[in-house]
């Protein structure tokens, strides 16, 4: 028994290359001027000033405006799960070196606990008193008083 074959012509033109079914993303570049995700100046940039919370003489409770800048702080820890942070805790010039280091120790743990409550991991958060050592502004009035109470959330990476 015998086969018979067809004869099998060559197309006129050959069809389209396929078609790519994914966009090839573009390289991952951090634009100029923009610090990378992750680093402390990427915080700072991103927090736009949130990343400090200020506090009353004396006092060392997180009000309504700190608990705002505190839930951003958190949402950024939460966004880059391998960043750690340590909070600073800081008073003004007024009082004993002691009784400022204790109040700074205050501030900065009334911060990383709210952090916590929020999920942020304990264990990712440390905290550190500066008292009166290291003011944001100097003077011997209300307005530096006013900028030296505070706790600032630094970013590690």
């Amino acid at each position: 028994m015998g086969l018979a074959a067809c004869s099998k012509k060559a197309p006129e033109e050959l069809p389209p290359p396929p078609q790519q079914t994914t966009p090839t993303p573009p390289p991952a570049t951090t634009a100029p001027g923009a610090a990378a995700p992750g680093t402390q100046a990427h915080f700072q940039q991103t927090m736009r000033g949130q990343d400090t919370i200020y506090f009353d003489t004396d006092k060392y409770d997180v009000d309504s405006q700190d608990q705002a800048a505190l839930r951003q702080q958190a949402q950024y820890l939460t966004q880059y799960a391998q960043v750690r942070a340590t909070v600073e805790g800081h008073a003004d010039e007024r009082g004993t070196r002691d009784y400022n280091l204790a109040l700074g120790e205050r501030r900065a743990n009334a911060a990383r606990n709210y952090l916590v409550s929020l999920g942020i991991p304990a264990n990712r958060i440390t905290t550190v008193s500066y008292g009166k050592e290291r003011p944001k502004a100097v003077g011997s009035n209300e307005a530096a008083y006013a900028q030296n109470r505070r706790a600032v959330t630094v970013v590690i990476n």
